[in-house]
């Protein structure tokens, strides 16, 4: 049994959207699904959600990196990050990875991963970076702070945060990144590191539509299902799921 939170502060699903949500969810046995409010609404923008991207991994397996022809950036190689990195190596992406701590990339580097002295140079490099930071002042900081993977992006890169940060953080994230031209994907995950090494996290998503779809096959590689969220931002959500798998 699985528990997946996810914070919102946007109205309530309506009858129409959890209608179609008990129809998706009763195509996979022993899957429940709810979802409420955890704070007032300070807006009456219409919630979408769209399940179409939802992703399995008995579906899509991870050979499908291997048919992506994108260079993989990984930042922060933490409890998180390590094994989320070290799928990416297993199944043969073309990875370069960056942590505070160079030690910390070491054994990564001894399987194939390269690695890069700065967030920069990191994104400089890679078609598509990922970004897993322990909090929101190091999220916000490595994607644009001093040498920050924003510094290295530009028009046809891709960014996607899968750090728990704040909506604000995650605003002003994208804000930088975007402004050079790149794409932008939030992606927040649920699960701890005994998930990330089996390659069975959970990723809520929202953001640039078409980066979604790119880096599709590599969230496969790390998690056993994801999630697309149309424009609103996963970390804004409260949805709780009751997952058999």
């Amino acid at each position: 049994m699985t528990l997946l939170l996810v914070k919102t502060s946007h109205q309530l699903l309506s009858s129409a959207a959890m209608a179609t949500c008990s129809s998706f969810c009763s195509h996979f046995p022993s899957i429940n699904f709810r979802a409420f409010p955890i704070s007032s609404f300070p807006t009456k923008q219409p919630f979408s959600v769209s399940f179409k991207a939802f992703s399995a991994r008995a579906s899509s397996g991870p050979a499908k990196a291997d048919e992506q022809p994108l260079s993989i950036g990984f930042l922060g190689i933490g409890i998180m990050g390590y094994p989320m990195a070290q799928n990416l190596i297993k199944a043969g992406c073309d990875v370069t990875v960056w942590n505070r701590t160079k030690g910390k990339c070491d054994p990564l580097t001894s399987m194939g991963a390269k690695y890069r002295p700065s967030p920069e140079e990191v994104a400089a490099a890679c078609d598509v970076t990922f970004a897993m930071l322990a909090d929101p002042e190091s999220a916000v900081e490595v994607a644009f702070g001093n040498q920050g993977a924003a510094s290295g992006m530009s028009p046809g890169k891709g960014y996607v945060d899968v750090s728990t940060v704040d909506g604000g953080a995650s605003r002003l994230i994208s804000g930088h990144i975007k402004a050079t031209g790149a794409s932008f994907l939030e992606a927040p995950v649920s699960g701890s590191k005994k998930p990330a090494e089996d390659g069975q996290l959970i990723f809520l998503t929202a953001g640039d539509k078409s980066l979604y779809e790119k880096v599709s096959p590599f969230l496969d590689v790390m998690g056993k299902v994801h999630f697309y969220f149309s424009y609103m931002q996963g970390t804004r959500y409260k949805f709780e799921f009751h997952i058999d798998l």
